[in-house]
């Protein structure tokens, strides 16, 4: 018979690895916001290859899958405010099924590097393949977790940019408070940040390791940790230099940024179009009063703004000198074809409108409908009548005296990393993000998506202003500080209110020194993407080494 006590054990054994999978994507979720504990971020990495490093590719595989289930499903859980149930459950269930497969690959990845470098027996149990871990060779160790890092930023680069991208929420957003740690963005991109949080992790698992499984040599841990920490505190001190030091400018341009928080099921009610303009003509109101450069409204403000309305703003700028920038949908024939745009125009202080800019990457469901002309059946899984027609590169948008010069931006566009580079231009003063985030309600996508907005600002060291429909209306500097952000009296992000900012420009005549990472984009990931690769064809080949090396079965006669 089996005691109570080897019983408990090892149904103890047998849930291990799923509860500690789930804990450290539980951790990863909580360290974006909200609540935005961002210190999780250096634990979860290395809390899920603990628990499955010593499985075979199969089962790591399906445990990070387990992993990054847990931690979309709770980071992305502001998509069921989406005011379409059955499109919302959908498109969270499937958004965060599909971005878990990219945990499972890192596990899977990851464990089989470490059974082949380590040199762990193939059935080892978890204490077994643990020990042999804490007395492998150092420097073998060492260049074994910074492979495993370049993997989860190989992951997240493909994951950019496969069947269109979905950037949202990569692993170096946990830290967008952290300033120091921030500026390494301007070199490596967010990409880096993500790097230094998994390396630096998975080197306190090892350092664990050795101080459990080694306890003869009671210091022999600290070695584990040594070249990560110095390397941290090198781009900690790089970092606190570049924070510290400030931007010469003599210059501001002063913008008023309309915030309505107008409901989304209203945006789509034509009856309610009147009342919706008559909110947003009385915060423009408020607006003009204060005598800014330019009054700002976000995406999906008015996207059925009427000629009738139109002249009433005209007529309120009249005479003030007054630019006015408002999100809108409008269509046109090209080459005797209709094209539908999400747009954000440039309207001067005469009432002309002098320049478009076109939303480029469109939300599928939401702004198109993939194979709608093939398969129509599709366009019931969306409450969209028909798809936009991507915009063609960027804009410049030039108003005021001087004149400031900014670059439009709409909706998550400034969740892609290499999409906002060319926006980021040496005559640029400011990039200019506006954005509609009321399909999600008051939940934790305006905050998310300000995180992603401030890594775009260090990346290509340039100021970037958010106009939201519901929130977060900032802008945020060249060195991720958030300015300016708008709140009700009672501290509420998401209630209507004109924001109205001073935003520095860059010196008259002079072109903006703009950052590494503007130049070369995104080498680091890419060289990050190399040396994963080899690492797995490295692991491959001692697999195939060992397979040869096998004595031949022998069978009885």
């Amino acid at each position: 018979m089996i005691s109570a006590d080897r019983f408990q054990a090892s149904r103890w054994q047998r849930w291990r690895e799923p509860l500690t999978a789930v804990l450290a994507g539980l951790l990863w979720a909580l360290s974006f916001p909200l609540p935005g504990w961002s210190f999780l971020a250096w634990i979860a990495p290395g809390l899920l290859l603990a628990a499955g490093f010593h499985l075979q590719p199969g089962a790591a595989f399906r445990l990070g899958v387990l992993a990054g289930l847990v931690h979309h499903l709770v980071s992305l859980r502001w998509l069921l405010h989406i005011p379409f149930p059955t499109g919302a459950v959908a498109a969270w269930l499937a958004l965060g099924a599909y971005c878990s497969l990219f945990t499972g690959c890192w596990l899977a990845l990851a464990s089989r590097m470490i059974h082949s470098w380590a040199r762990i027996p193939p059935q080892a149990s978890w204490t077994e393949a643990a020990s042999v871990v804490a007395r492998t060779d150092e420097w073998r160790r060492q260049f074994l977790w910074i492979v495993i890092a370049a993997l989860w930023v190989a992951l997240e680069l493909i994951r950019c940019r496969f069947l269109g991208g979905f950037p949202w929420n990569l692993f170096g957003i946990t830290q967008w408070q952290n300033l120091p740690l921030l500026q390494m963005a301007a070199v490596t991109g967010v990409y880096g940040i993500s790097f230094v949080l998994c390396w630096i992790s998975a080197a306190l698992a090892g350092a664990l390791a050795i101080l459990v499984f080694r306890p003869e040599r009671r210091l022999a841990w600290t070695a584990a940790l040594r070249i990560p920490v110095l390397v941290l505190l090198i781009l900690a001190g790089f970092g606190l230099r570049r924070v510290i030091q400030t931007t010469p400018s003599g210059e501001f341009t002063t913008l008023a940024l309309v915030q309505p928080s107008i409901p989304q099921r209203l945006i789509w009610d034509d009856a309610a179009n009147p009342a919706r303009f008559e909110k947003v003509l009385g915060l423009t109101r408020e607006a003009v009063a204060a005598g800014p450069d330019a009054v700002i409204w976000p995406e999906g403000s008015m996207p059925d703004l009427t000629a009738e309305q139109f002249a009433r703003v005209k007529e309120l700028l009249q005479g003030t000198g007054i630019s006015w920038i408002f999100g809108t949908a409008y269509g046109q024939e090209v080459a005797g074809k209709p094209e539908h745009y999400n747009a954000a125009i440039l309207v001067n202080s005469s009432g002309q409108v002098v320049e478009r800019y076109h939303k480029q990457r469109l939300v599928i469901f939401g702004e198109f409908i993939p194979f709608e002309d093939t398969l129509p059946f599709m366009k019931w899984l969306t409450p969209i009548g028909s798809s936009f027609t991507p915009g063609r590169g960027p804009a410049r948008f030039a108003f005021g005296s001087r004149p400031v010069a900014a670059s439009p931006m709409i909706c998550f566009e400034d969740v892609f990393p290499h999409h906002t580079r060319p926006h980021a231009t040496p005559d640029t003063d400011f990039i200019l993000e506006l954005t509609n985030n009321g399909w999600f309600g008051e939940s934790s996508a305006q905050w998310q998506h300000t995180a992603n907005a401030v890594l775009r600002a260090v990346e290509n060291g340039l100021p970037l202003v958010r106009c939201a429909n519901n929130g977060l209306t900032c802008w945020v500097d060249s060195r991720g500080g958030l300015h300016d952000l708008l709140r009700s009296p009672s501290g509420s992000v998401y209630a209507s209110g004109v924001d109205l900012v001073r935003v520095p420009l860059r010196l008259a005549g002079q072109p903006r020194p703009l950052t590494l990472y503007h130049h070369y984009g995104d080498l680091f990931a890419a060289l990050c993407l190399a040396l994963a690769l080899a690492g797995i064809a490295s692991t491959r080949a001692a697999k195939e080494v060992t397979d040869v090396r096998k004595p031949a079965p022998t069978h009885p006669r």
